[in-house]
Order: structure tokens, then C-alpha cells, then sequence
């Protein structure tokens, strides 16, 4: 017999309850919708959901969020149902959540949507820039909870006599909260220092006059595998919520020559947390910083335009709703054909993809293509052989007409963009006659005469 039994190394899954409250609030998604997604954040962050509770209410209830009657029901439950962790799918007060922790008992933990998003993002990131936006968030989001961590000590102060002044618990609550200022004051610097650099690397982009797309949308609309299928890249795929948290930047050459950056941005969500969306302002800058937003959408998600409507209000918080922006729908080899001519008729302008099957890539190409060659205008110039950067710029960021070299250099016909024109002024010319004497004759032309 075994001195010890060996005993499993595996996480173990962990039971949840989701808890929702219908408000009645017109526009905004039905709560089971809301909380089909909720079931899935949870199954992301490796939680088995066993129950589902509702309630209707025309508020939440300060104290408790839920009613009386239906917090005593949820109590019953966790204990005949041995759940470990409830899952509310709005937002909870730390006074909520404390009361909910008194009333349920230990060890059951209670959480909000905010937390779970915050938990799944701190499993994700991978980057150092990630993880410190992450963990910005996450004690923003701990710091007000601080309190009753130590009432178990703070209670000491109530009793009154010599040094209640001076209680533990308020002490080692001061101290906990200094620490907490202290580490989010040091995340904040050093976040500012990288999205410092990000900005240098972004202007560099932008003063090199690469035409920069970035692909936006909901979480797990096929952002990353339309970037795989655009650019031949291996970046991380997978079927679940914010599988893609870091950017990630590729480059490709269209058909016309024409260079463009491609990059892949964090997934949105309805209900994404006012912490996270200002923790991760410098990687949505990326966003922020193109000049054609792809908004990426799942078209076989019954949810797809609200999808749609939450992408956009993040856009906007971020002063990205006014870039020049193209839907994708996504995954239309899940749909029938009636479901694409109702979202057409719905989008007019929008295109229509696979990028598994990598279907409709073609025409996705094209339309960016047309898009970056909106604004330009038709101009000819003459680069000396020695200004070898300026060749390369003609080739890879605007679209060339034609072309031919001569005595004085390379003289080309090109569709550039107003920042390209400025970088090629000195180098224009009226016409092609006017680039070298002898009528532009090449040296081929030189040597057979």
C-alpha cells in the first residue's frame, strides 16, 4: 500500500450560479442573450455553469443588488447545489458584493461581470505591456472592495479605551490602500512610458507613409484568422472570448503594389468595463491610429448588430468613430444565402467573408485598395538613382501608373497620397519630356544611338 495517494495535478473546475436582473430596459440586449454570453465568459475562465437565476426589478436593490426573496433562494442553492463561485452579470457596489459574501458564507466567492472579464484578461495577456494593463485594471477595480478585509480588526476600535485610536485594522487598511495607490501610480508611469514608445513606432508608420488598417470588432468575430488568412501569419487562434488580447502587425502588398500594415486589435464586448477600457487606451490606440478601420462582425451571431452597435460606442469613447471604417461580416459559410441579402439589405456597403474557407478575401483586398487611394491625386516625378529610400516608397506606397528609368533617374507616373505628395515635391515634374535632356531618352535609348 501506497504511504501517500497520489493526488490529480489538473485544475479542477469550478461550479457557478449566473445571476441576472431583467430592468426592462428597451434597445438594450434581452437577458438571455446576455446571460448566454455571461455562460460563455465563464466556460473561458474554466467554470462549469449548473444554474441560471433571474429576477425582474425596476432597480437594483442597494443593499443586496436582488431582492430578499430571491437572495434567500440563491443561498438555498449554492449550499443543495455545492456551487463555488456566483457570477452576477452586472455590475456590483462593493457594499453589494460585501453584503452578498456575509449573506452566502465562505468559501463561495461572489463576482461580477467586471471581475470575470478582468480574471479571463489577466489569464490572456502575454505581452509586458498586457499584463501591466491588466493588472492596472484589476486594482482599480480591487481598490474600493478594500474595506472589510480587515473588519475583523477594525471591530477593535468600537470597543473605545486606551490606543482605540491607533486600531490594527484601520491601520493595516491605511497601509493596504497606500500600496495599492502606490501600484497603480507606478503601472501609470510606465504604461505612459510605453505608450510613449508605441507613439514614436506610430509615427514612424505614419511619416513612412504605410497605409495602416486595423481590424475591430467583437470578441471572437474571426479578427486573428482574418489576419492569419490576409498576411500567411500563425498568429494565436482559438474558438473562445478574448483568445487575442495584444496587437498584433503584419504587413502586406497589394495587387497594385501598394504596402499596408495590418493590425489586430483586442476583442470588444457589450459591458466592457469602463477600467478596462481606459487601462487598455494604449493598445487601442492602435485603433485610434489607422486610417481604415476593418469592423469585423460574426455573421452567423443572432446577436450580430448589436454586436455591431457595442464595437461602435467603444469607438467612440476612444475618438475612433470618426475614421473611415468598412463592415466585415464574418463566417458566411454558417449562413444562408436569404441571411446574407437581409444583412446587405441592412449594410449596404458592407462585404461578405470567410476567412476560414478564405472566401471573399479577393474583394476584402479591393475595397482596401480603393480605400487607400481615396484622396490621392495623379502626379509624375523624377528620383535620382541616389535616393534609393524614395524608389522604394514610390513602389510600396503608391499606386504606379507607369514607369521608366533615364539618364537623370527613375521617372515615374504615380497616384500618391496629400502626405506623399509633400515628401516628393521637390521631385516633380510637369511631364515626362521634362525629366532629363535629350527628351527623357533612356540609356538604352543613348546606347543604340
Amino acid at each position: 500500500m501506497a504511504r501517500f495517494e497520489p493526488q490529480p495535478t489538473a485544475l479542477k473546475r469550478e461550479r457557478a450560479i449566473l445571476v441576472g436582473v431583467d430592468f426592462g430596459r428597451n434597445g438594450d440586449w434581452s437577458l438571455d442573450d446576455s446571460l448566454a454570453e455571461l455562460a460563455r465568459l465563464a466556460q473561458t475562465d474554466g467554470a462549469d455553469v449548473v444554474l441560471t437565476l433571474t429576477q425582474r426589478l425596476d432597480a437594483p436593490v442597494p443593499k443586496t443588488f436582488i431582492g430578499k426573496g430571491k437572495v434567500e433562494e440563491l443561498v438555498r442553492l449554492v449550499h443543495s447545489l455545492n456551487i463555488d463561485v456566483v457570477i452576477f452579470d452586472d455590475e456590483l457596489t462593493p457594499s453589494q458584493q460585501s453584503n452578498l459574501e456575509k449573506i452566502v458564507g465562505e468559501p463561495v466567492k461572489i463576482i461580477d461581470r467586471t471581475a470575470l472579464i478582468l480574471d479571463i484578461f489577466g489569464v490572456h495577456a502575454t505581452t509586458r505591456e498586457g499584463r501591466l494593463q491588466v493588472q492596472l485594471a484589476q486594482l482599480q477595480y480591487v481598490y474600493p472592495r478594500l474595506r472589510g478585509m480587515w473588519s475583523h480588526l477594525v471591530g477593535e476600535q468600537t470597543r473605545g479605551g486606551i490606543g482605540s485610536r491607533f486600531g490594527q485594522g484601520e491601520s493595516q487598511l491605511e497601509v493596504d490602500r497606500r500600496l495599492v495607490r502606490k501600484r497603480i501610480s507606478t503601472l501609470r508611469v510606465e504604461l505612459q512610458r510605453l505608450e510613449t514608445r508605441r507613439g514614436v513606432q506610430s509615427k514612424a508608420r505614419w511619416d513612412s507613409g504605410v497605409y495602416r488598417v486595423a481590424l475591430v470588432g467583437y470578441t471572437n468575430a474571426g479578427k486573428s484568422t482574418l489576419l492569419n488568412a490576409l498576411t500567411g501569419s500563425d498568429v494565436y487562434v482559438k474558438d473562445e472570448l478574448f483568445a487575442t488580447l495584444d496587437p498584433t502587425t503584419r504587413a502586406i502588398q497589394l495587387e497594385e503594389g501598394r504596402r499596408v500594415t495590418v493590425t489586430d486589435t483586442v476583442g470588444f464586448i457589450q459591458k466592457l468595463p469602463t477600467t478596462l477600457v481606459e487601462a487598455f487606451k494604449s493598445t487601442l490606440a492602435e485603433a485610434r491610429a489607422a486610417d481604415l478601420l476593418l469592423l469585423v462582425a460574426d455573421a452567423s451571431d443572432p446577436n450580430v448588430k448589436r454586436q455591431i452597435e457595442a464595437v461602435r460606442a467603444v469607438l467612440k469613447e476612444i475618438d475612433a468613430d470618426g475614421i473611415a471604417s468598412v463592415v466585415v461580416f464574418n463566417k458566411c459559410d454558417l449562413i444562408t444565402h436569404e441571411q446574407e441579402v437581409g444583412l446587405l439589405a441592412s449594410y449596404p456597403d458592407a462585404l461578405l467573408i470567410s476567412a476560414q474557407e478564405k472566401r471573399g478575401l479577393d474583394g476584402l483586398l479591393y475595397r482596401v485598395a480603393k480605400e487607400a487611394s481615396r484622396g490621392e491625386e495623379v502626379c509624375t516625378v523624377c528620383i535620382p538613382y541616389e535616393k534609393g529610400i524614395l524608389m522604394n516608397m514610390v513602389h510600396e506606397r503608391c499606386r504606379v501608373i507607369r514607369e521608366h528609368y533615364t539618364q537623370g533617374g527613375l521617372v515615374a507616373t504615380v497616384s500618391a497620397s496629400e502626405h506623399l505628395r509633400k515628401t516628393l515635391q521637390p521631385y516633380m515634374i510637369e511631364d515626362e519630356d521634362t525629366a532629363v535632356p535629350g527628351n527623357g531618352s533612356s540609356d538604352a535609348d543613348s546606347q543604340e544611338s
